[in-house]
């Protein structure tokens, strides 16, 4: 039976970066992992361990050595290895030589084109020991990590500077030197509570001991858990719940190898300035859980997570009080301040500020959505007026020191102080909802107002960044234009808005400056929305050829493309869907190699065959009562009817050669094709769908 031992290695280091603690754990493991994959060393279990001052990865149940492989090197031609007297020419001689054999030991291989020298041999399976710091380097070399630095006197480069190095193989220390450290089989334990070394004696115990002897859980998952319900416990101690977010919830894990949560408070006083300007004080500034209330209000509660397990708790809890007060009083500050000038105040700050150098300033780009905002809503039937007046508001927050000092709170203070300055209540929601989604999930806006400013924004900056050639490329992009596009796209779909987006983007197009000759992008843009689209639709699982057989149309409205895609979703569940999807595809291609030119009527007096007269027959009826469906965009409905042509289309092609000799009639079958593909073409392209 096959050897196998857990193996184990640890680096330990300075502080990781916490926001990169996590992407770098699951890295080290993934790259070790494809290393003994292409070593052909094979393993059970892997688990990956993160804290601030270290990496590991435990695989269990590692093959001790590689197996031994088998292989086939093929040399020269039997005809150029032997001259005609049979000795070996040579070509036979030096292939035998760096083979390491003689010519007398080598094989023959026949095959087709004819026979040829071959070595065969085993190669010999290589320990793992011998392995492993090669693979462990390899993949330290490989993680994703944008800037390295040295340390003291070495040329060795890791994120942050290495202290000691575990490399364990069953019992056995594997000897190594990786990033100028040699292995050995002694790690560490909590910086302040277990700062001695602790002996390792075999992999498997590594994440006890540190647990139970070192004050450290390894374990990045049973850590965060850790942090979760101590937090949790906290707050409802205190009478509260505590706003839990991911990414903070995250990155306090990454800063704690033995987390303690400590519930602090602050000055009721402070509960006047918007709660999502203390929330950002607190999670951005010192990474401390808020706390609300049943009904939601902010609490003047907030918890801090140690990463010590004090005996004098109550002064930990002081020292976090003392260092919350000044960011909760510069949050408050800056709440006064700015409301002592209006939002209007600073829409003329915006033409000393440059958008874009070939856009110009921001005051330029406000005006261009002012503009927008107004075509919009005409088209709308909502409020003009109230429209411009948001558009003209949209970025005076940006010029506010509170969203100078938390950028993720632009929109949400515009709308605080659009609301103080006694803007319409309309103007002052949508100047929140202007940034909406604002994450993938997120929802759209939800007023109309809010929407046509969320439109307008990201229609002029769509249409003028691909204007100035700065589109995205690959993974590029930096305007975040996908994810504008997404929005855009969603906002119109969901909030179910007749709006023609070939028709709003040439809008967009006339508002930018002549040079940049806007116009000529409109088509690529308006590609480039249907293809987020795209996205967007199979993100719901919904198959690729659905969306083709629609966007194979390039409907110019939105939300007219979903009520397609919903009608064709619809079709392919009925029995008829795949003949007829078959058919059309069957009637394309005819149309493509005919060679004539095809009428663009039917003649009905033309008609010769019972089933091509049948056929025409049931297409004139079909079209005359789905004619008033397409009228009301009941796809559905109408779908559902030309479902019924299958059998008069199957009878059709059972019966009738559409290629005739005779030039008339086959031009006139011709036409009977054209007008039946035409009639589903008013929907989508169904020689597209799934079954053709």
């Amino acid at each position: 039976m096959t050897e196998r031992r857990d193996f184990l290695v640890e680096l330990g280091t300075e502080e990781l970066p916490p926001k990169a603690l996590l992407r770098l754990s699951h890295s080290f493991r993934d790259e070790l992992v494809r290393g003994l994959a292409s070593s052909h060393l094979d393993h059970g279990e892997v688990s990956a361990y993160a804290t601030p001052r270290r990496l590991a990865v435990l695989v269990e149940d590692l093959l001790l050595r590689q197996p031994d492989q088998r292989f086939e090197r093929r040399g020269p031609a039997v005809s150029a290895a032997f001259d005609a007297a049979g000795k070996p020419t040579q070509a036979a001689l030096g292939f035998a030589r760096s083979c390491g054999v003689e010519v007398d030991a080598l094989q023959r291989l026949e095959t087709d084109k004819g026979a040829w020298l071959v070595h065969r041999g085993v190669q010999p399976g290589a320990p793992a020991a011998e392995l492993l710091p090669g693979l462990v380097q390899q993949a330290l070399d490989r993680l994703p990590i944008p800037k390295r630095m040295r340390w003291g006197s070495g040329r060795s480069e890791f994120v942050r500077p290495v202290h000691w190095l575990v490399m364990f193989l069953g019992e056995e220390v594997v000897p190594a030197s990786v990033l100028g450290v040699e292995s050995g089989n002694r790690t560490y334990g909590h910086r302040f509570h277990a700062p001695a070394p602790i002996t390792l004696r075999n992999p498997r115990e590594y994440r006890a001991r540190l647990a139970e002897e070192g004050r450290v859980i390894v374990d990045f998952a049973e850590r965060r858990e850790r942090v979760r319900s101590q937090v949790e416990a906290a707050a409802s101690a205190a009478g509260g719940k505590a706003v839990l977010d991911d990414e903070l919830l995250d990155e306090v894990t990454a800063l704690v190898e033995w987390p303690v949560a400590i519930a602090g408070r602050f000055e009721e006083k402070f509960l006047e300035v918007p709660p999502e300007a203390l929330i950002s004080s607190m999670q951005g500034h010192q990474r401390y859980f808020p706390v609300r209330d049943a009904d939601g209000r902010l609490l003047p509660v907030f918890i801090a997570v140690a990463n010590i397990e004090s005996r004098q708790p109550e002064l930990v809890r002081q020292g976090n009080e003392r260092v919350i007060r000044p960011r909760l009083a510069d949050a408050a500050f800056f709440w006064e301040q700015d409301r002592k000038r209006p939002l209007a105040d600073r829409i003329e700050q915006q033409r000393s500020v440059v958008f874009q150098q070939q856009l110009g300033s921001v005051y330029a780009k406000t005006e261009r959505v002012v503009a927008l905002c107004r075509w919009l809503a005409e088209r709308l039937g909502a409020d003009v007026a109230l429209a411009e007046r948001a558009g003209w508001l949209s970025r005076c927050d940006l010029y506010t020191e509170m969203v100078g000092e938390f950028p993720e709170l632009q929109g949400i203070m515009g709308r605080y102080y659009a609301t103080h300055d006694g803007e319409p209540a309309e103007v002052a929601v949508a100047l929140d909802e202007l940034y909406q989604p604002r994450f993938a999930g997120d929802d759209v806006p939800a007023s109309t107002l809010g929407q046509i400013l969320a439109i307008a924004d990201r229609a002029d900056t769509l249409i003028g960044i691909f204007a100035i050639g700065r589109e995205p490329t690959g993974d590029r992009d930096p305007f975040a234009l996908r994810r504008a596009a997404l929005g855009m796209m969603r906002t119109l779909i969901e909030r179910e808005l007749d709006v023609d987006l070939q028709a709003l983007l040439q809008a967009a197009a006339e508002l930018l400056p002549d040079e940049l000759e806007a116009g000529k992008r409109v088509e690529q843009v308006f590609d480039f929305c249907l293809e987020r689209l795209r996205v967007y639709y199979t993100d719901q699982g919904v198959a690729t050829e659905l969306y083709d057989a629609v966007a194979a149309l390039r409907p110019s409205q939105p939300l007219d493309f979903h009520h397609r895609l919903q009608a064709c979703r619809a079709f392919v569940q009925l029995p008829e869907a795949e003949a007829l999807a078959a058919a059309n595809k069957r009637i394309r291609n005819i149309l493509r190699r005919a060679d004539t030119d095809i009428p663009d009527a039917v003649d009905p007096q033309a008609l010769q065959d019972a089933a091509e007269r049948a056929l025409h027959q049931a297409v004139e009826e079909a079209a005359v009562e789905v004619a008033p469906l397409l009228a009301e965009h009941r796809y559905e409905s109408a779908l559902t009817r030309l479902a019924q042509l299958r059998g008069p289309v199957d009878h059709f092609f059972d019966e009738v050669m559409v290629m005739a000799d005779d030039a008339r009639l086959r031009s006139n079958r011709l036409a009977l094709l054209q007008r039946l593909e035409n009639l589903f073409l008013r929907i989508a392209d169904i020689s597209r769908l799934p079954g053709s």
